[in-house]
């Protein structure tokens, strides 16, 4: 078989860049192929115009760039909340939650300011009534409380958590008939046992800053401190309160994913404000962000994970799988100076 010819003029010339149609009107996204580029912004028929550089972000990801409308996107900042970052619940300064908080305090919050985009605070915040309805899976995820028989005296165990230690506690407490526990069994991945007592169980009090002692509350119900943002997060969630457009919205979730089910109070609000594409950041980024970003692409919409304002406790190849998957399936992957990058170059072309 003879080769190609690479000299003739018919096999080398470029291709005439061309823009292909996905999806359908007025829910599709328009892809550019010199150079490679998806636009985001929707553009309506039949010209499909290009975005105007001055109202639009261009945003690097780790697949292909990627073109977004300030007006149609929100930061969704899902679960940074004290019982998740608070070192006076054992959480660990340098943790990848706390990473992750700084990359958002310090570049992605005030980059999506800049840009008019929607910050959205998806938190965990539970009633009695959703208490009382809640699936024994999700129950479990969070731990629960167990008694055994010993030598005749019911004996209560301290908090069992999700990961096992329920099992080899329980099958220990039997064998030493009552014996003390070991302390490397009562905790997993540094979570205090103390606080793993089941959604809805009372932490009891905590000692903060100055040794005063606040009452936690119970765990991940509306109003406690322990629902509660920290306070460098809370200063930046009343911030943007108080803008006269655009204000921050809380949302309580119920669930790891706050877009599960046929509707959620996020859905409804996102539908309701014709928000398309969703940039995610929060913790745990293998469980309630993973989640919710699965559902929302499910659904319909555009998904970006901002990789380093997330983060999790979990090994490092949870979080690569979760980043894989939203770069190559469910969405694209970007990091914060990626996203303060877009918005600078945007605001310079005004």
């Amino acid at each position: 078989m003879t080769a190609p010819d690479s000299s003739n003029p018919d096999i080398n010339r470029d291709s005439p860049p061309r823009r292909s149609l996905i999806g359908t009107y007025p829910n599709h996204w328009l892809h550019s192929s010199s150079p490679s580029s998806f636009d985001l912004t929707r553009p309506a028929p039949p010209e499909y115009a290009l975005p105007s550089p001055k109202e639009s972000i261009s945003l690097s990801t780790t697949t292909t760039p990627i073109v977004l409308s300030p007006s149609k996107t929100a930061l969704v900042i899902i679960d940074m909340q004290n019982f998740f970052l608070s070192t006076y619940l054992g959480r660990p300064a340098d943790g990848a939650g706390n990473k992750a908080k700084g990359r958002l305090l310090d570049t992605s919050i005030p980059a999506a300011r800049k840009a008019g985009i929607q910050i959205i605070w998806l938190n965990w915040g539970l009633t009695d009534e959703e208490i009382e309805h809640m699936p024994p899976s999700t129950r479990r995820a969070f731990g629960f409380e167990a008694a055994l028989e010993g030598e005749g005296t019911k004996k209560s165990l301290p908090a069992i958590d999700a990961h096992g230690v329920n099992q080899a506690a329980a099958e220990q407490f039997v064998q030493e008939k009552g014996g003390v526990l070991k302390e490397k069994e009562l905790t997993e991945n540094g979570k205090p046992k103390r606080i793993y007592k089941g959604l809805g169980s009372d932490i009891g009090p905590v000692k903060i800053e100055d040794g005063k002692v606040v009452d936690a509350g119970r765990l991940l119900m509306r109003g406690t401190w322990n629902a509660a943002l920290p306070p460098a997060l809370d200063a930046a969630y009343k911030e943007g309160q108080s803008l006269e457009e655009k204000p921050d919205a809380w949302i309580h979730k119920n669930r790891m994913s706050g877009l599960w089910g046929a509707a959620t109070p996020c859905t409804e609000y996102l539908e309701q404000e014709g928000i398309k594409t969703l940039l995610f950041a929060g913790v745990n980024t293998d469980q309630c962000v993973a989640g919710s970003l699965q559902d929302a692409f499910t659904k319909g919409w555009d998904c970006i994970l901002i990789k380093d304002a997330c983060g999790t406790t979990s090994p490092d190849s949870a979080r690569e799988c979760v980043e894989f998957n939203s770069a190559r399936t469910w969405g694209f992957v970007t990091d914060s100076i990626g996203l303060e990058k877009g918005v600078k170059a945007m605001l310079e072309a005004r």
